[in-house]
């Protein structure tokens, strides 16, 4: 099983032209088949691709080779040493992907972008932040992917009230409000649909797709007068739903919700705090 795994691995293109790149890059095993899912689409297309953290420079030939020579590759970088790639080809920008009018700016002189891949710092802050500020400058049918969110599992990365995957799932719910019967001020429209891989969050925008009004249809075919069964069995939901809460009596302890909350919040560090604040509006 090992073995065949590494084969797959060894035929993806995204892991040929990683592996062909000359200059060093680190991806996880993982992520290559992400990769060829997403993007080979976009294989011999006039794109603009994306990517935050290039210091390296390995990637930038990785997804020269990998898109082609159609497409324009650009690299976002906090450390200004990545202007050396420059030489080779790739448009670079030094700047911070949680400052806002870094990335408006960005978004202003680049254009419309096809893709965009963060790979960037992985805090909720630089996760978010690079959401909200570059979802609106993806261009129609493009994506906007943040790999690396696992961070979202683990310490040092931001205050876990306000991390990157609470934030998506968060989005989910608001996509969902655009069901006819849901529909708020709170709906969703910049992003059509959202994917969850391992460690990576896709943001798919199809605008035409979101204006689409939510509205019950029928085929108009021969109406047989099938009793709904749908919730018939909803008393055995309620019977198995009790018993769970009877098991979960240490919850129960009045209090302990509580004291758990207020230990996380007590060990969090100043900055996750500040960072958690600045976060709140995105939740």
């Amino acid at each position: 099983m090992v073995r065949s795994k590494a084969n797959a691995m060894m035929n993806s293109k995204s892991y040929q032209a990683y592996q062909n790149s000359p200059y060093k890059s680190k991806k996880h095993s993982t992520y290559f088949d992400v990769y060829d899912t997403l993007f080979t689409p976009y294989i011999g297309k006039d794109i603009t691709f994306i990517e935050i953290g290039v210091l390296g420079g390995g990637s930038l030939f990785m997804w020269r080779e990998f898109f082609g020579p159609q497409a324009r590759i650009i690299g976002v970088e906090l450390n200004p040493e990545a202007k050396r790639w420059e030489q080779e080809g790739f448009e670079i920008f030094i700047g911070s992907q949680s400052d806002p009018d870094f990335l408006e700016n960005l978004a202003k002189q680049v254009g419309e972008i096809d893709i965009l891949l963060d790979d960037g710092g992985h805090t909720y802050e630089q996760q978010i932040i690079t959401t909200e500020c570059l979802l609106p400058h993806i261009r129609e049918g493009g994506l906007l992917v943040v790999e690396d969110t696992h961070t979202s599992y683990m310490e040092g990365f931001g205050f876990k009230s306000r991390s990157f995957i609470k934030y998506a799932t968060n989005m989910v719910d608001r996509i969902n409000k655009r069901f006819s019967k849901l529909v708020s001020e709170a709906s969703e429209k910049r992003v059509w649909g959202i994917r969850f891989y391992e460690s990576f969050v896709v943001f798919e925008v199809n605008r035409k797709a979101t204006s689409v009004a939510s509205a019950p249809t029928d085929n108009g075919g021969k109406d047989l007068d099938a009793k709904d069964f749908r919730h018939a069995d909803n008393q055995a939901y309620e019977q198995f739903l009790n018993k769970s809460q009877s098991m979960s009596a240490l919850k129960a302890i009045p209090g302990m919700r509580a004291l758990a909350r207020l230990a996380r919040h007590l060990i969090a560090l100043p900055s996750d705090i500040k960072r958690s604040k600045r976060l709140k509006e995105y939740f």
